[in-house]
């Protein structure tokens, strides 16, 4: 392979930029059929299409995307480069974006994160949403992996690959009792006022289950579909709150909360979803196998 003309890159970084032929060859001062050539010229010493037309519109492909985060380090170095002669140096980072759905933990989301975390080389981006928008950004490149805590629906065509990087018991969690008697499960729920996760929670949908069986209707305070809100009216509502330890960590270990019991045959699952690529993330690798490493010793 010859080496890498810079001219070419050049060129394609201003159309990847512009998102269009037609403007990059009028910033750059160029005929559109010249620009094409050049951009015609990297696909073939690359080996791989960098765009791909939908509609009107110039759409990168996965390479292509690839190849724009290396153009973008390449003329993010000369920037650094000048900017170094003059006195005036830029630390260089690396991008690793995170989606996280809205109702995860977020000490499970920092444990995660905690090795690229302070790390000069690298910006962290975490973006939170639902498993339908978040899935949709990893389709879509726009992020590295999504943290979720069930599985993303797969089949033998699917891109997706699920990774399990815990499984979590789950409590009931309350403010210390002033009488210091034992918590009865299940007797006590016939007259202890429940904090409940969401209907769209498993975790929920498994106790509600357990509930059942052992005959119990309890008394229901509110329903939270966000773990974080939980936490908080756990802390400041009388009555308990079910809810993986993980969650409420802090408050445990401060005492502000203390774990009644846990619930046999209900876990929480936490995954790291990720789309295969020919070109993952290095970051991405890394921490992957950290996760799984702890996940390795814990059990």
């Amino acid at each position: 392979m010859r080496d890498l003309n810079f001219n070419h890159l050049r060129y394609f970084w201003a159309v990847a930029h512009q998102g269009s032929l037609t403007r990059a060859a009028q910033h750059m001062n160029l005929s559109q059929s010249a620009l094409s050539v050049q951009i015609q010229k990297l696909e073939h010493q690359m080996g791989h299409p960098l765009f791909e037309r939908v509609g009107k519109r110039l759409v990168l492909t996965e390479a292509g995307k690839i190849a724009l985060d290396y153009a973008d380090t390449v003329f993010k170095a000369g920037d650094e480069l000048m900017s170094t002669l003059r006195g005036s140096p830029v630390a260089s980072r690396q991008v690793f974006s995170v989606g996280a759905l809205t109702t995860l933990s977020r000490n499970f989301q920092l444990e995660f994160l905690r090795p690229l975390v302070g790390r000069a080389d690298v910006e962290l981006i975490v973006r939170s949403g639902n498993i339908r928008d978040l899935l949709a950004q990893l389709e879509a490149h726009t992020v590295d992996v999504v943290l979720a805590n069930s599985a993303a629906p797969q089949d033998a065509r699917s891109p997706l690959r699920n990774h399990l990087l815990a499984e979590q018991p789950v409590s009931l969690v309350g403010r210390p009792r002033k009488d210091q008697r034992p918590f009865r499960f299940p007797e006590d729920l016939r007259t202890e006022p429940l904090l409940l996760p969401s209907l769209d929670s498993d975790i929920r949908v498994a106790f509600d289950r357990v509930l059942e069986l052992a005959g119990v209707r309890p008394t229901i305070l509110a329903e939270v579909d966000d773990m974080a809100m939980l936490r908080l009216l756990a802390r400041e509502r009388e009555g308990v709150t079910l809810v993986p330890p993980i969650v409420v960590r802090d408050e445990l270990e401060a005492g502000i909360l203390v774990e009644h019991c846990r619930i046999p045959e209900v876990t929480e699952s936490f995954y790291a979803i990720v789309k295969k690529r020919r070109f993952p993330n290095r970051l991405l690798t890394d921490v992957l196998g950290i996760a799984k490493a702890a996940t390795s010793k814990a059990a």
